[in-house]
């Protein structure tokens, strides 16, 4: 079981590498996507929708295997971890931008009025009356798709990127006994989401305190 416990610990790194990396991504390309959604213009907001509806569409390993062995077999060449975090990032993308959206749907209308009738300027809008409050909103249901992109960072053992499923199924080969492989590998990874959960929970308690000012 130590051995095991060994084999399964030295693809950790890989797995949160891939899930950090991935959820960094979609968190910095969802944001721009999420207001054009709610552009006034019809077809910047048409192309989002579009390209949010087609990312989610389709399944995870497929956009692993598009960016792997099409875009990344070319002259530009990516290795596993490279591929794997576009190809997750942009799925995190899409899934965060609805996500987003959600959350500035939920912020007042009144909040959006005052800052018009004030002529506030966009950056300060967002950053000093807008986002506050929408995190609140948003940090929950962001926590939970961390823990989903950490389980779906699994696939990325398909194209090779040496994870705790990868190294799951390599040892599965060797002495095939996959209960307890893969048992040991689930284990690991409601291990690594505990702290993803504390760390939200410790989150939305700092930003409703700054919001109600206690």
């Amino acid at each position: 079981m130590i051995e095991l416990l060994k084999v399964l610990l030295a693809g950790v790194p890989q797995t949160v590498a891939i899930t950090t990396s991935a959820f960094a991504v979609g968190a910095v390309l969802g944001l721009p996507l999420s207001m054009l959604r709610r552009s006034s213009l019809g077809p910047p907001r048409w192309c989002a929708a579009s390209m949010v509806d087609v990312v989610r569409t389709v399944p995870p390993i497929v956009w692993l295997f598009i960016i792997y062995y099409g875009v990344g077999s070319g002259s530009l060449q990516l290795s596993t971890y490279q591929a794997a975090t576009v190809g997750l990032g942009l799925v995190a993308a899409a899934h965060l931008s609805e996500i987003y959206r959600a959350g500035l749907e939920a912020v007042p209308a009144g909040q959006w009025e005052a800052v018009r009738a004030l002529g506030v300027p966009p950056l300060p809008t967002y950053s000093r009356v807008i986002l506050p409050q929408a995190m609140i909103v948003v940090v929950p249901p962001m926590a939970s798709f961390a823990i989903a992109l950490l389980k779906d960072s699994a696939v990325a053992s398909v194209i090779g990127a040496t994870d705790i499923a990868y190294r799951a199924v390599q040892q599965t080969q060797m002495d095939l006994n996959g209960l307890a492989n893969f048992g040991m590998a689930g284990f690991l990874y409601i291990l690594l989401s505990i702290p993803i959960a504390v760390v939200a929970r410790g989150a939305d308690r700092i930003l409703m305190r700054k919001l109600t000012g206690a």
